[in-house]
């Protein structure tokens, strides 16, 4: 058995990610991603990298981004992680760690010396140890586990271990975003996830603290918020594919 696979068995959790799924799929219709949906991915990632911006304390509207008018080394990180993802959802089921040292370098590469070194992973016996564990679920998949689970344990791990003393919140959003990508789920990229996290912000944060206890009902907590945050995402991506479509 998958060493997932009793997570599902938490109250609510395979409903909040079922629900999240059936919202994933009623978005991919929409008349915007018939055929070449470029044109809504790049616009999908200057929403979503706004949103991992805001989540991190930052105003930077979309207009603002696709103007480039901004100077802080944060955002610039941001933006050349978004940018970077769809190159390396094939390498993340194979080289993890290669990934998020890869998403780490980009985020942080403008950083002043002292900040830590950019792309590697700092933390003690015990975060190494599950570091080692998240990535052995990566590279050991089974077809038991709804893709937006695994995605859902990668982001909270890595905001539970905090491998990077530096931009780990951004490499943890994105690195989500790879596994959903990766698993087929979203294999364009084209949910406007963090839109979705943005949207429950207080959930967003309780529930990532609640991850962190390990306790039944603090797992349960998270894996329900990353399912609403999906839907939420879903929903924002269909605001943009609207928006296209009478543009």
């Amino acid at each position: 058995m998958d060493p997932l696979a009793p997570l599902l068995e938490l109250s609510e959790v395979a409903d909040a990610l079922e629900n999240a799924r059936t919202n994933v799929d009623r978005m991919l219709w929409h008349e915007a991603l018939r055929g070449d949906s470029t044109h809504v991915a790049a616009e999908v990632a200057l929403h979503d990298a706004s949103a991992t911006l805001a989540l991190e304390g930052y105003d930077c509207d979309v207009e603002r981004l696709r103007a480039g008018d901004f100077s802080d080394p944060v955002v610039a990180g941001a933006l050349r992680v978004t940018e970077a993802l769809p190159s390396l959802v094939d390498v993340w089921p194979v080289s993890p760690r290669y990934v998020l040292a890869k998403l780490h370098l980009l985020a942080s590469r403008d950083f002043e010396p002292g900040d830590g070194e950019p792309g590697r992973i700092e933390v003690d016996s015990s975060g190494s140890a599950r570091i080692d564990a998240m990535c052995a679920l990566v590279t050991n998949p089974t077809k038991e586990i709804p893709p937006a689970l695994s995605a859902a344990v990668v982001h909270g791990e890595l905001l539970a271990v905090r491998p990077f003393p530096m931009a780990n919140n951004i490499v943890a959003r994105a690195a989500a975003r790879i596994a959903l990508a990766s698993k087929g789920l979203d294999s364009k990229l084209l949910i406007t996830v963090n839109a979705g996290h943005l949207e429950r912000q207080p959930e967003y944060v309780g529930a990532q603290r609640a991850w962190s206890t390990g306790t039944p009902d603090g797992v349960r907590a998270w894996l329900k918020h990353f399912g609403k945050a999906l839907e939420a995402g879903a929903t924002e991506t269909l605001q943009i594919c609207t928006e296209l479509t009478r543009s």
